[in-house]
This record gives C-alpha cells, sequence and structure tokens, in this order.
C-alpha cells in the first residue's frame, strides 16, 4: 500500500475532481470533526490547486457537543447560531461547492445520555440550510477518514492501515486509473436506473427474513444514481456510491421491515431496528439497542416518520464485497438496500423543489428537516417490482441484479 500521505493526496483529487468536481473560481464549504483535519488540509490543498476562490473549513468537537447536551438548557437545546445558518445560506446564494466527511471517531460519545435530550439537540435549522444546498443549489460530495476511533469500532483495535485499505477499495482508489474505473462505474449504475425508469412500476415489495413490505411509488418520479448535476456541474454525491435510487410516494407504504445492519445516528450506533409502516408512516418502531432515540428521532416532525427514499444495491458492490460492517451509513448502505425516513429526494421529480411543502405533500413528496438512511438489504431479501396490475417483476434474487 502506498504511504498514507500519498493516499491522502490521491483520495483529495478523487474528491475535488469526480466527487465535487469543483470549477475554478467556487468556494468550497468543507465540513468536519476536527479529528478529520488530515483529509479537510489534502482536499483544501487539491482545491485551491483546481482554481478555488476560497476554502472555508467549519470543525467541530464532539466532545463539546456533548458538553451542550448534557448542560444546556430546554430552551436552547436545540438552537441553530444564525452564523452558522447564514454559512450555508450564502454558500447556496453564490453557488458554492460543498464536501461533508464522516468516519466519526467516536460513534458511541452520546450513548448514555439521554436519547430525549439528544434528539431535541438536533439543529434543525442547519439540517434544513443544508438540505437545500443539496436540493440543486451546490455540487457536493461526502467522503470519509479512516482514523483510530472508526477503526476500533469496526476491528476491534485502531487498524488505521487496514481501514484505508478496505476505504480504498470501496471507492475505487486500488484501481490503475481510478477516475476511469468511476466514470464506468456510474455508466453501470446509470444504465440500471434507466432500466427501471423504463419499466415505471407502481410500487415495490420486500420480501425476506423479519421483512414484508410494500412501498409505492410515484409515476413521476424518476430512479438516479448517484451522479447528479447542479448549476450545470456534474458531480458525485456520495463516495462510494453502489445505489440506484429514487422518491417514493409517502402516502403508501404498508407492512414490517427489518434492518440488516446497524445505524450509526448521533452519538448512538441503532442496533436490530424493526419498523411497521401503515398508510405510509411508520406506527411502531423497536430496537435492541437505540431504541428509545430512534423513537424520538422519528418523532422530530411530521414527515419524520415517512419515507423520502428507496434505495436499490446488488451484491456486486464494492463495499458489500469488502465483507466489512462499517457502522457509517456513507458506507453501510452501498452495501445493502436501503430506504430512508424524512425528507424526499426532490431531484427526482420535476419541479419539487419549486413546491411549497404542502403542495409536495399534497402529492406524494415528503418534507422532513431530517433525512435517515437505514439498511434492509441481503441475501436473502427479495425485492421487486409491482406493475399496475398488481404483477410482480423479479429485480433483485439472492443478492444478484436480475432486472
Amino acid at each position: 500500500m502506498e504511504s498514507i500521505e500519498e493516499t491522502l493526496a490521491a483520495y483529495a483529487r478523487l474528491t475535488v475532481h469526480v466527487g465535487i468536481n469543483l470549477q475554478p473560481g467556487q468556494r468550497l464549504a468543507i465540513s468536519c470533526l476536527v479529528e478529520q483535519a488530515p483529509l479537510a488540509r489534502a482536499v483544501a490543498a487539491e482545491a485551491y490547486a483546481a482554481g478555488a476562490k476560497f476554502v472555508d473549513v467549519f470543525y467541530s468537537d464532539q466532545r463539546i457537543r456533548r458538553s451542550h447536551i448534557e448542560h444546556a438548557s430546554e430552551a436552547v437545546l436545540g438552537w441553530s447560531p444564525p452564523w452558522l445558518v447564514e454559512r450555508l445560506n450564502s454558500l447556496g446564494e453564490e453557488r458554492g461547492a460543498m464536501l461533508g466527511v464522516s468516519g466519526n471517531p467516536e460513534p458511541l460519545l452520546f450513548a448514555d445520555l439521554d436519547p430525549g435530550r439528544v434528539a431535541r439537540a438536533r439543529m434543525v435549522e442547519i439540517s434544513q440550510a443544508s438540505l437545500r444546498l443539496t436540493d440543486g443549489l451546490c455540487n457536493w460530495s461526502i467522503v470519509a477518514f479512516p482514523n483510530e476511533g472508526w477503526a476500533e469500532t469496526v476491528f476491534g483495535e485502531p487498524d488505521v492501515e487496514r481501514l484505508w485499505e478496505a476505504v480504498a477499495k470501496a471507492v475505487r482508489l486500488d484501481e490503475p486509473d481510478p477516475v476511469a474505473a468511476w466514470k464506468e462505474h456510474i455508466a453501470t449504475l446509470e444504465t440500471r436506473a434507466k432500466t427501471l425508469n423504463d419499466r415505471r412500476f407502481d410500487a415495490l415489495r420486500y420480501r425476506g427474513p423479519g421483512t414484508d413490505l410494500t412501498i409505492g411509488l410515484l409515476p413521476d418520479a424518476k430512479w438516479a444514481s448517484a451522479l447528479d448535476t447542479s448549476n450545470g456541474i456534474d458531480h458525485v454525491a456520495n463516495m462510494p456510491t453502489e445505489e440506484v435510487f429514487t422518491t417514493p410516494d409517502t402516502r403508501r407504504a404498508e407492512g414490517t421491515v427489518q434492518a440488516t445492519y446497524p445505524l450509526q445516528l448521533q452519538g448512538t450506533i441503532v442496533r436490530g431496528l424493526r419498523v411497521r409502516f401503515e398508510g405510509g408512516r411508520a406506527v411502531e418502531v423497536h430496537a435492541d439497542e437505540g431504541e428509545e432515540l430512534m423513537r424520538a428521532h422519528v418523532a422530530s416532525d411530521p414527515g419524520s416518520a415517512r419515507l423520502g427514499e428507496v434505495a436499490l444495491v446488488d451484491r456486486t458492490s464494492r463495499v458489500g464485497q469488502t465483507g466489512i460492517v462499517f457502522c457509517d451509513t456513507l458506507f453501510d448502505e452501498n452495501a445493502a438496500s436501503h430506504i430512508a425516513l424524512g425528507n424526499a429526494i426532490l431531484g427526482a421529480v420535476e419541479g419539487a423543489s419549486a413546491l411549497s411543502p404542502e403542495d409536495r405533500l399534497a402529492r406524494g413528496i415528503n418534507h422532513s428537516s431530517l433525512h435517515t438512511d437505514f439498511m434492509i438489504g441481503s441475501p436473502e431479501l427479495a425485492v421487486s417490482g409491482v406493475t399496475k396490475n398488481g404483477d410482480e417483476v423479479p429485480i433483485l434474487r439472492d443478492g444478484d441484479w436480475v432486472l
């Protein structure tokens, strides 16, 4: 393996030129934890070399965040500092670029705190401003930074080199020409999205251990891959990405579903998640660990108990082939099919961004201040497309894409 410095530099090049696709003269906003500073610095160096106007890095510290959750009064527990909201709003106004960094060094830091306070401490206005940016205002991406704490969570030991090797494989840094490999990969995902768009299924049916769920689809929603276009700039929103996805009809979800991967959520890991849907809403939420936090999270706002995304992933996934449970949604959602509670993928429905939240809901497009993916896929999960006549057409069987 190359040195960490060489790998970081290659990762930064891929992030800037394929993930974000930064354009000369753009401002780049990076949001990350203090432990992820080495990646932020490498990306900043590459961004300036690519002609960035300015690289604005916002570092947050989870230990300080923990102190806030423990001691802040209820009146300010979920307060969003207006200057942080303005930072995001101004980025959208000047059509800048944005990068988020995952790979939590302390994913269980809030696990012993009051789950209700953890849920209420979410900065809603900042979440809403961020969702506006990812809805076509900015070219953006999310990448991850391997670190000792994350490696300890994944492997039971702080083997950062092993984690770097897994991340490099997942994002195709192990290829002789990573950029060319990404172009070929995106073309495959785009072909799958086109196949689903041509079929125009009315619903998806999921059957597997603990899962019997039907999710209605919108007649005018498009399937897409993570190759997105914002302000005429193509970018890859998630690196890695192995999914094709769309916005479902938020009014139509019936049945039960069982998560197949843990969910890293607000300083806690939710394990053994089980949800029952009725009339589009999550009416029962259970979990082996983190149940109280998950219930509070789903009750955050009127749309947080409804679905905003469905995504399909098969077993050719680079992430899945590592055999690693990363305990990080960016990676685990690209190892297995998943669904998301909360805000819809507005770009999947033409004109949805211009609609008011009320008009979106009237059309079956969910509105929420959160978007929370959880993984439900496995080789035992069968996914079928349901036609308007009620016929079921196989899409995924035994982990293979068969459509």
